[in-house]
């Protein structure tokens, strides 16, 4: 004789704006989509110095397109993602090395690492514009 299971009623959250994740997890998550974002722009980075680098005129196309604001938009997401990321992979690398692995220490650790980031942003954001 076949015993059919009973599925268990669990209640289904389906609404994801009302998920509220610890910030460990927010810093793991930016971590791996700034690195995703710094690996899909790095051909049009590497053509842009390729263009600068290859005479006078590439050079004076490429400054005076990192002149206008969208491209100093564009600049500045990508110093974010570029800050989060190594700042982020110098935590990921000293919880490694089981370095502030209570979740205590991991909690200020993120912290401080967006901290760091939103500290240099504002330098670059002044750099930059």
């Amino acid at each position: 004789m076949i015993v059919k299971k009973q599925k268990k009623q669990r209640p289904k959250n389906l609404n994801l704006f009302t998920i509220r994740l610890p910030v460990n997890a927010v810093v793991s998550i930016m971590h791996r989509a700034s690195g995703v974002v710094l690996f899909l722009v790095q051909p049009l980075l590497l053509w842009a110095l390729y263009l600068s680098l290859r005479n006078e005129q590439g050079y004076l196309a490429v400054a005076t397109q990192l002149q206008q604001w969208p491209v100093k938009l564009l600049l500045t997401g990508l110093a974010w993602a570029f800050f989060h990321h190594f700042y982020a992979g110098i935590r990921h690398l000293a919880m490694d090395v089981h370095w502030m692995t209570s979740l205590q220490k991991a909690r200020f650790s993120s912290r401080v690492v967006l901290g760091m980031v939103a500290f240099t942003m504002l330098f670059v954001i002044y750099a930059i514009w």
